[in-house]
Parts: C-alpha cells; structure tokens; sequence
C-alpha cells in the first residue's frame, strides 16, 4: 500500500464527510459545514491510498507565533500504519519556526501519542469549550 501526503485541498465534501463519520466524530453529520471549514483553514494535510482518503490533519495558525493543530484523523481500516504519525511530522515541519505547536486531544487516551511526537502536557493546563449544536 503506497499512502501519499498532500496540503492540496483537493478532497470532495463526500470525501471528508465518510472519513470522519468513520471515526463517529459528530462534524461528519455536517457535510457542507465542514467541508467549507476545512477550506478555509490554514492547513489541511491530507493522506489518500489511490483516490481513498484515509488521513487528515487541521491546523489553524495566526501566521507567526501559535499554531493549532484541530483534527488529527485516519480511517480505522489504516489505524497502525504511521499515518497519523506521518501527519503530526509533517505539521511539526511545516511549523517548526512558530512559537508553540499546540493541540488539545479530546480523549485523554489519545495523549500518548502526541507525547511520542514530543508534545508535553501543559503543567496547569485545561481543555474547555462551548458547543453549540
């Protein structure tokens, strides 16, 4: 299996819509939303096997100092194959001059990971939102 990397936005709405009802994350049940938010967002790098989009990572940036990375995803048919891995490096590269590279896993077990790609857990830090739906 040959996976290919891109920051091209050059995925389909039917595409980002089967990814990520593939992972049961909620944006999937707002196609056209979300698909308009992923193209207008600083970067999205996506990872395809053939035309099957298997891979995408989000990031919003303000141009110099924080980047944001929002939505780290693969199609559980290719979890445990570096994709996600692939991804965060390739965020980490592109926004390696930044002051900070910050992300906010919203499963705690997800952590583990993104310490393995050399994030730190912030000593007092603590995740909160509004969620309008």
């Amino acid at each position: 299996m040959n996976i290919t990397y891109t920051e091209e936005k050059k995925f389909t709405m039917e595409q980002v819509e089967k990814l990520f009802l593939s992972v049961g994350w909620i944006s999937g049940q707002y196609p056209e939303r979300l698909y308009k938010a992923l193209q207008n967002s600083s970067t999205v790098i996506t990872a395809w096997d053939g035309e099957k989009l298997v891979g995408l990572a989000r990031s919003l940036d303000d141009t110099e100092m924080v980047a944001y990375v929002h939505y780290v995803l693969v199609d559980p048919e290719y979890h445990r194959q570096g994709i996600a891995g692939n991804m965060i490096e390739m965020v980490k590269e592109k926004y390696r001059n930044y002051l900070y590279i910050e992300i906010m896993p919203e499963e705690s077990k997800n952590a583990a990971f993104y310490i393995k790609h050399g994030f730190q857990m912030m000593d007092d830090g603590v995740a909160m939102q509004i969620c309008h739906r």
